[in-house]
């Protein structure tokens, strides 16, 4: 129960955090949320990890990912929080690349098994949003107003 609670508030506290949309969503990635518990001594790697991803947002014109750190509550260590952002066009793709050779950044299952020793626990999810409740029952009500005016 606590770890769900602790969830749903990391997913407020990033989506009050989320800059407003200038894109159509269509065109925007999902939002990204993804919870950390970290084994023993493997906090400083993790992080230091994470800030050579960042490189490779940036050079690919994405802004870097959201990292909140623990600080009381359930046992999880740290979350990351990408917003819904433009999907990357291919010669952003290609820079990104081109940073990720040049680092020598792992990838495919290199990446998985190095990226693995550093956690004990992973949670992963997407989420649609940000939104406000009356936002959300305005699209309930118009998306039955569209169902139920079809012959």
């Amino acid at each position: 129960m606590h770890r769900r609670l602790s969830i749903l508030i990391a997913i407020t506290i990033a989506a009050m955090l989320a800059p407003a949309r200038a894109t159509p969503p269509a065109e925007l990635t999902q939002p990204v949320f993804e919870m950390f518990r970290l084994a023993p001594g493997k906090t400083e790697a993790f992080i230091r990890s994470m800030a050579e991803w960042d490189k490779v947002n940036v050079a690919g014109g994405q802004p870097p990912t959201q990292l909140f750190l623990h600080a009381g509550g359930e046992g999880w260590d740290v979350l990351l929080y990408k917003p819904a952002r433009p999907k990357p066009t291919p010669a952003q793709e290609a820079a990104m690349a081109a940073k990720i050779a040049e680092l020598k950044l792992p990838t495919g299952a290199l990446y998985f098994v190095s990226v693995r020793e550093e956690m004990a626990d992973h949670v992963h999810f997407e989420a649609s949003g940000p939104t406000t409740a009356a936002q959300w029952v305005a699209e309930l009500e118009g998306q039955r107003a569209r169902r139920d005016a079809k012959p």
